[in-house]
């Protein structure tokens, strides 16, 4: 069986945010902000073809408060309270 080799994702900070990409290096998989290594604040997750797919909040890496995820048309598909 093929070993499937799994690239890091491209990584950069702009402007204090943390922007990872997907494996084409092209589109943006997930951009916030970083404190001490872990996430913290507001967060953002995307499809490849651009779409937000999940968004919410971080307090020093726990997600906190309302998460929310979207369809594939980017349309809220449900919200989860996080405590």
């Amino acid at each position: 069986m093929p070993t499937k080799i799994i690239k890091p994702k491209k990584i950069e900070v702009i402007d204090g945010y943390t922007i990872k990409y997907h494996a084409n290096g092209k589109t943006v998989w997930s951009k916030g902000k970083m404190k001490d290594g872990n996430p913290d604040g507001y967060w953002e997750w995307y499809r490849p073809d651009g779409t937000r797919k999940r968004s919410g909040t971080f307090d020093n890496g726990v997600t906190v408060g309302q998460w929310t995820t979207y369809d594939s048309h980017g349309k809220i598909y449900k919200v989860t309270e996080k405590k």
